[in-house]
């Protein structure tokens, strides 16, 4: 395999802009051709799906955006990134996802240009869309800026007011739209493989969209699942066949999701400070069907019972610990929004229900080892 390097970079984004896809296969460079078919492989459309464009900028529209890159304008920072806030020249305001300088080696470059393979032709309300890219003094990845932050930010900022119900379940609908549109409404099939609150991000009208796409992977139509090592993703969320033996399909996403949900309706942390998993803090709740002890106390009642019924069951199908009895993600959207819920049709065989005992409480054991095993940004993309 071979890597484009930061030359092969600067020949490849040299048009202000383009659209994924014909300008990638007409490149004709020798230095990089191999590298290139492969991307060119990654980002085609379909043919009768709108073509994305989106800006490549200069260094000096960055840096002037972001003030110099200041400290005051950082509103993440991961293993391998920082993400600025920015305004350009016309007012509009952006996030910067810069590869730190400590992290340009041919591994993070690939992955930068994987991930603008990845996410450059998504186009749905509850994804976040690339507005551009550079590719001068380093490498970097515009988005708009996200007005309200991270869902974890809002749910968990003690200075911030808890959010109503009625906004925690159009986050919770809107985010399972955005996941099944990866799933199942692109060209390829797109697993983020980190879905959790702090990369759901909030336009100013409470819309989330889905972000950080650094360690998604493309799924191609004839493969039933990626068999990937190392694990990685963020404790709290991994589900058991990708955690024991890397594992990664779709259900490794609902996995996550199911625990997302539980973190919307609770407003409680992932992993607690006990070191104890959501959803195994939740299970027992959700097979004894004490679903009220789920809702934030600090709603203080004030939510809607049916509401919370289809999420909690929503989430408790999504947490199973065999993927064959997870649901799809459109399967999560019938139980959410749709008539009356079949619990019957999930119901499990005993014998399947036994195994489900033996996984609960995984992740309270492996967050022991290391509680950096996570490579997402804390809150990428969001403001301050």
């Amino acid at each position: 395999m071979k890597y484009i390097r930061t030359n092969g970079f600067k020949k490849l984004f040299s048009l202000r802009r383009w659209g994924l896809g014909e300008e990638v296969m007409s490149f004709n460079g020798e230095e990089n051709s191999e590298s290139l078919k492969i991307v060119s492989h990654e980002v085609q459309e379909e043919e009768h799906s709108p073509r994305p464009t989106w800006k490549c900028f200069s260094y000096e529209e960055l840096f002037d955006a972001t003030i110099g890159f200041s400290a005051e304008n950082m509103v993440g920072k991961g293993g391998y990134a920082e993400v600025y806030k920015g305004t350009l020249k016309d007012g509009e305001e952006i996030a910067v996802k810069r590869l730190t300088k400590t992290s340009r080696d041919e591994r993070k470059e690939k992955e930068f240009l994987t991930e603008i393979g990845t996410i450059g032709h998504v186009h749905h309300p509850n994804v976040l869309s690339l507005v551009g890219c550079c590719t001068d003094n380093g490498l970097y990845l515009v988005f708009e800026l996200s007005s309200r932050g991270s869902i974890a930010s809002l749910l968990h900022d003690e200075k911030l007011p808890p959010v109503d119900w009625k906004t925690r379940h159009k986050i919770a609908v809107g985010t399972a739209h955005g996941l099944h549109y990866l799933h199942k409404g692109c060209k390829r099939r797109i697993i983020h493989r980190d879905i959790k609150a702090s990369n759901i991000l909030l336009t100013l009208d409470f819309e989330p969209q889905i972000s950080d796409f650094g360690l998604a992977k493309w799924l191609p139509s004839q493969w039933t699942h990626h068999s990937i090592a190392p694990i990685e993703g963020t404790f709290g969320h991994l589900a058991p066949e990708y955690y024991l033996h890397g594992v990664v399909d779709e259900k490794t996403d609902v996995f996550a999701f199911g625990v997302f949900l539980l973190e919307v309706i609770s407003g409680r942390k992932p992993v607690d400070s006990s070191h104890q998993s959501l959803h195994s803090w939740a299970k027992p709740i959700l097979n004894k069907g004490e679903i009220e002890k789920l809702i934030d106390p600090r709603l203080e009642g004030d939510y809607d019972v049916t509401q919370l019924k289809r999420l909690a069951f929503a989430a408790s199908l999504c947490i199973r610990a065999s993927s064959t009895w997870r649901p799809i993600m459109s399967e999560v959207l019938e139980v959410m929004e749709d008539g009356e819920v079949d619990k019957e049709r999930w119901k499990m065989p005993e014998e399947d229900e036994e195994q489900e005992e033996e996984f609960w409480g995984f992740e309270d054991l492996e967050y022991e080892y290391d509680s950096s095993f996570s490579m997402s940004l804390p809150d990428s993309i969001g403001s301050s």
